[in-house]
C-alpha cells in the first residue's frame, strides 16, 4: 500500500557530515526533501565546490501511479542511498528511472545505487562520451574524498538516451525530456512534469551559486531564452532554492552570462589578452554570487576560447 504523500516533516533528517560522499557506511535516515508540488520532491543542495562539499546539487524524485523517477542521483553512494530512503518514506512504488540532467559528478555519481536496484538510467545521448573524458579524474577525486578506491564500475552511464525529446510514463504521469545543444555542458537534459507543470533544469539555471560554464556561452544564452517560453509554473534549478518561479528564475543566470559575454567581446575587440580579461571581465557580477572566486576565472577562459573564433 502506498504510504501517501509525505511532507517535508516526515523526511527531515539530513545526511551526517561525518562521512564522505562515497563508501562510508550508509546513514539510516532518509535525505531531507521538500514536496514542492503534488508528488514532486526535491532535496536541496548546499552551495559548495564539487568534491569539497557534500549534497552539493539539487536532486529529487517524482511519483507516478506505477513507479518513481529520480532526477539526478547525487554525488555518490551515501547521497543516493539517503535519497532512496526518502523515496521509500513516501511510497512503496519502485524507482523505474533515474534521469541524469548532465555528466557532472555532483548530479550522477549515485547512479549505481539505483541501477543495482533495477532502475533504468536515462540521459543525453552525449553524456557517456563526455563522462569518459573525465572519468579518471572523477574517480581519483571521489576516491580521495571517500577514503577508498573507486573504479569504472562505480560510474553507471545511461542505458536509455535522448537525442531530441522523449516522453516517459510513470503511470498516469508524463515526463517530457528534452536534450539541449551545448550550453552549460554539451549533454544537458531538462525534465518537464506535465501534471504539475514543474520544469527540472539541471545546471542550465543557477541561483546564488555562480553559474559554471562547461559548454557554450552562446548556446547557453540561446537555450535559456528558448526555455523561457515553456509554460511552467515553477522550476527546479541545479543549485540554489529548490523551487523558483518560471521564467523569472532564469533571470540571474541569463544576466550573468550576457554580462560576461558582452564584456568579453568589448575587451577582446580592444585587444586585451586572456590573462588580462580573466582579471577584469564580468567582475561587476561578483557581489551577486557565491563561489565567484572559485569559478568565474574558469568561466572567462572557457568563454574567451569560444568567442575568439567568432
Amino acid at each position: 500500500m502506498d504510504r501517501g504523500a509525505c511532507t517535508f516533516l516526515c523526511v527531515t533528517a539530513l545526511l551526517s557530515h561525518a562521512y564522505g560522499a562515497f563508501g562510508a557506511p550508509a546513514q539510516e535516515s532518509p535525505a531531507a526533501v521538500q514536496e514542492i508540488a503534488a508528488g514532486v520532491y526535491v532535496r536541496p543542495g548546499t552551495d559548495a565546490v564539487v568534491f569539497e562539499g557534500e549534497n552539493v546539487a539539487n536532486i529529487g524524485f517524482i511519483v507516478g501511479r506505477r513507479c518513481v523517477a529520480v532526477i539526478d542521483s547525487g554525488g555518490g553512494e551515501n547521497e543516493a542511498r539517503a535519497l532512496q530512503r526518502a523515496v521509500q518514506a513516501v511510497t512503496e512504488r519502485p524507482v523505474c528511472y533515474v534521469i541524469d540532467t548532465h555528466d557532472h559528478p555532483d548530479h550522477m555519481l549515485g547512479n549505481k545505487v539505483f541501477a543495482d536496484a533495477g532502475a533504468r538510467i536515462v540521459g543525453h545521448v552525449k553524456l557517456a562520451s563526455a563522462l569518459s573524458q573525465r572519468a579518471a579524474t572523477y574517480l581519483v577525486r571521489a576516491s580521495t574524498q571517500s577514503g577508498h578506491t573507486l573504479d569504472k564500475a562505480d560510474l553507471v552511464v545511461p542505458s536509455m538516451t535522448v537525442s531530441d525529446t522523449l516522453e516517459l510514463d510513470l503511470g498516469n504521469r508524463a515526463l517530457q525530456l528534452t536534450a539541449h545543444r551545448s550550453a552549460h555542458t554539451d549533454n544537458d537534459l531538462t525534465v518537464f512534469d506535465v501534471q504539475t507543470r514543474t520544469l527540472w533544469l539541471g545546471d542550465l539555471v543557477f541561483v546564488r551559486h555562480v553559474p559554471v560554464l562547461d559548454g557554450s556561452i552562446n548556446g547557453w544564452i540561446d537555450e535559456l531564452r528558448t526555455l523561457s517560453g515553456v509554460a511552467a509554473e515553477r522550476a527546479v534549478p541545479g543549485h540554489g532554492p529548490a523551487n523558483v518561479p518560471w521564467p523569472a528564475g532564469a533571470a540571474d543566470t541569463l544576466r550573468y552570462l550576457t554580462v560576461l559575454r558582452d564584456d568579453l567581446r568589448r575587451r577582446m575587440a580592444a585587444g586585451e589578452s586572456l590573462r588580462s580579461v580573466q582579471q577584469t571581465a564580468g567582475y561587476t557580477e561578483a557581489p551577486r554570487w557565491q563561489l565567484f572566486e572559485q569559478y568565474h576565472a574558469r568561466n572567462v577562459a572557457a568563454a574567451y576560447a569560444e568567442l575568439e573564433w567568432e
